[in-house]
């Protein structure tokens, strides 16, 4: 589910479950090792969560529903290597496992209601879905699963919320984004094939440069994102290691050496990806080096989005005062004052989403750093930052590729208009008759505002013929010497 949809739902259902002042919502009584307190009677979780709601009303904003997901496959994969080594009896994992699976196919979402900011290891949220799921076991199966005893065997909030991270993220990379990017490398590579044949005036400083053709241009755009593809890839390999089993600081403490490959195993069966250990636990426990090293792979992939949404928007520009080299498919209206009025909306929507991304990397950079010792305290705020990015990276990646490159059109008749009369075309007469008289030849042409052609014809010995060779666009965009 999208995850400000999730937020949207979650707080409308939540809403009913909490108490108003004409129609007080019942609760029940849930004891902890801190004692009791009350918990609404329809809610799965208990008072560790209830706890949690309790000391945390700060953002609203739940963990993301993405996040929730994954921790329900480590807590299914948990539950299945605990009884591959005998620790926990087979209907119980099985109960566990149902719970699990309900949760990941169905919207529960208003049991998880802990806010992101929370305490800093994610304790709450790994409270949360014990709590959650063990109530659930029962509700659905009639066995009997402790929320710690059962749910957190072999387990510590230290290894457990790391390993989700991975996890989620790994999910989103391999259904998410890598798919829209490949869509969005397809789609430019579908069109540099169709505008092959139109040459246009280069920009360097936003001045005229020598020519290219469009299809030179598309090529650039979908090197980036393929560069990043590639990039993002390389990072996986790391992001697809696991600190399960460290437990509470990465020694294993109360687990047993062979937990942490059992649970890669199970979870790499799962979610159809290749998962396995850390080499070292401490690293995925005391760090977020791999969730920043994945925040910075979207950092370039935002600033790349951002360059082509740019480049678009300039070239649509217009369409009378700008450079109107290109018509971006008309989408909506454009003022709320200004009839007729119709602008680049996905490329300006990209755009903001670039920025979202670059404060999420911020935000990141400072929380990896927030490694202490042998903890990192600000996990949950790494997790929310780090699938937002990608979830909104990969579908403005679509919305780019679909409403805004797949059908612009090209506005020929501008294009062939300014390239004839582009004075820079002299650069090509370079090694024919100097810089100094190639310079002069472009002031001219600029002076007088004449195509250069006609002023070289004048200011060098070289014939008409010889000048239409040197001077043509579509030979200039091909490289090399002009001369030779």
């Amino acid at each position: 589910m999208n995850t400000y949809k999730h937020h949207l739902n979650h707080h409308k259902e939540y809403s009913k479950m909490m108490s108003t002042q004409n129609n007080p919502v019942k609760t029940r009584i849930e004891k902890d090792s801190m004692g009791t307190l009350e918990v609404p009677v329809d809610a799965l979780y208990g008072a560790q969560t209830q706890r949690a709601i309790n000391n945390f009303p700060i953002s609203h904003t739940p963990m993301p529903a993405s996040f929730i997901k994954a921790l329900c496959y480590v807590k299914q994969a948990c539950s299945e290597s605990n009884q591959t080594l005998g620790l926990l009896s087979a209907d119980k994992a099985q109960a566990i496992q149902t719970a699990t699976q309900a949760v990941i196919h169905n919207d529960y979402s208003a049991h998880f209601p802990v806010d992101v900011f929370q305490t800093g290891s994610g304790t709450s949220t790994n409270m949360n879905a014990n709590e959650v799921l063990s109530n659930l076991a029962k509700q659905l199966t009639g066995i009997e699963v402790h929320p710690n005893d059962d749910l957190n065997m072999s387990q510590s909030s230290n290894d457990v919320i790391p390993t989700t991270i991975h996890v989620a993220a790994n999910i989103a990379l391999t259904q998410q984004l890598l798919p829209a990017l490949n869509h969005l490398a397809k789609t430019l590579a579908h069109r540099e094939n169709e505008l092959e044949h139109i040459v246009k005036t280069g920009r360097t400083h936003l001045m005229d440069a020598m020519p290219l053709k469009l299809s030179q241009e598309l090529a650039c755009w979908r090197t980036q994102i393929t560069d990043n593809i590639q990039r993002l890839t390389e990072t996986q390999t790391r992001l697809k290691k696991l600190p399960q089993g460290g437990t509470a600081v990465g020694t294993g403490v109360n687990a047993d050496p062979k937990f942490g490959p059992l649970v890669a195993s199970h979870l790499s069966e799962l979610t159809q990806i290749s998962f396995e250990p850390m080499d070292n636990l401490f690293v995925g426990i005391s760090s977020q080096d791999t969730a920043l090293e994945l925040s910075g792979q979207l950092n370039v992939l935002a600033a790349s989005l951002m360059k082509i949404a740019n480049d678009l928007r300039w070239m649509n520009s217009g369409p009378l005062a700008g450079l109107g080299e290109i018509q971006l498919p008309a989408l909506q209206p454009g003022s709320s004052i200004m009839p007729g009025k119709v602008n680049p909306v996905i490329p300006e929507a990209v755009c903001m989403v670039a920025a979202q991304i670059i404060g999420n990397h911020a935000a990141i950079t400072v929380g990896a750093q927030s490694g202490t010792f042998q903890l990192n305290v600000m996990l949950p705020m790494i997790a929310l930052n780090l699938l937002q990015s990608i979830e909104i990276a990969a579908t403005a990646s679509v919305q780019l590729a679909d409403l805004a490159i797949k059908d612009f059109c090209v506005n020929e008749e501008t294009l062939q208009k300014t390239l004839g009369a582009n004075p820079i075309l002299v650069t090509a007469l370079n090694t024919v008759v100097g810089y100094e008289k190639g310079a002069a030849i472009a002031k001219e042409a600029y002076r007088s505002s004449r195509p250069v052609l006609e002023v070289a014809l004048e200011m060098t010995d070289l014939d008409e013929a010889t000048l239409k060779q040197y001077l043509n666009p579509a030979l200039l965009t091909q490289g090399g010497n002009p001369s030779l």
